[in-house]
């Protein structure tokens, strides 16, 4: 599993044994940070309020203090969302991590190709889209043609989503429509992606391009940040429900197990 070299957590500077009297205000705005950041769309104040279990009044003076410092905004039918600083500073990686992962992980999607036949993909964040930075072919003559350097919308693929669910993807707005089955509802993307993190693997049910299907997980650095996702495309001629199942399966125990020869 990829780590970060240049990430190292000692007594110097991280003490867990030693007692600490907690800022109230500060870890109310922190808690306000982590719940904007985990929302796919704009909230409401009174949504803030309950997720940290406080008054309007004390949840107001949070946001527009997070708003003034330029961590949240507040959109013109008045709901609150984290900004783009909050996402840059806490989930930017930089190009060599990437590659380091994109190399790492080049061998795993070669064998799942082998294994199952079908085309292995694996893509970045990039603001509102999913870049693909690497694919492996399927060796069968009806395939999958996503090619490195592709940009594809977040709601309606299968690595977008896994950003969606387990990332920090925001996805465009409006919501595109691509084919037929592309999902335009905010409140039935939401359900997707709570679907999405229960089962642990997400779909791409033709939402994309008619005809063809694909499954995706995430892929996590050893201090559980997102970094990448990878996925397995091919025609709906061959991935029926119970091929999807099977391949989510399979993406679950090659990145489950990863995180275990890391000791994660």
């Amino acid at each position: 599993m990829y780590k970060f070299d240049n990430v190292k957590l000692s007594h110097r500077n991280c003490s867990w044994n030693t007692p600490m009297r907690l800022l109230q205000s500060l870890t109310r705005g922190l808690q306000a940070l982590d719940f904007l950041s985990d929302q796919s769309e704009a909230v409401r104040l009174i949504d803030v309020a309950k997720a940290l279990g406080i008054k309007k009044s004390n949840a107001s003076h949070l946001l527009k203090t997070l708003v003034a410092s330029g961590y949240a905004k507040q959109m013109k039918n008045r709901r609150y969302q984290a900004s783009g600083k909050l996402l840059n500073r806490r989930h930017h990686h930089t190009f060599e991590e990437v590659i380091d992962c994109r190399e790492a992980w080049k061998p795993v999607l070669e064998h799942m190709v082998r294994d199952l036949g079908e085309c292995a993909h694996m893509a970045v964040l990039v603001k509102s889209r999913v870049w693909y930075i690497e694919k492996i072919d399927s060796p069968l003559p009806l395939k999958v043609d996503h090619p490195i350097g592709t940009l594809a919308p977040l709601h309606c693929t299968a690595l977008g989503k896994a950003f969606l669910a387990f990332g920090h993807g925001v996805p465009e707005d409006p919501l595109g429509s691509y084919t037929p089955k592309t999902i335009t509802s905010r409140a039935l993307l939401e359900k997707e992606i709570a679907t999405t993190r229960d089962r642990g693997y997400a779909v791409d049910n033709e939402e994309f391009d008619l005809g063809i299907r694909c499954v995706a997980r995430p892929v996590f650095t050893d201090i559980g940040k997102m970094i990448t996702a990878i996925g397995i495309s091919g025609p709906t001629v061959r991935i029926d429900d119970s091929r999807i199942v099977e391949i989510g399966e399979v993406l679950k125990e090659i990145t489950l197990n990863s995180h275990k020869k890391d000791g994660t």
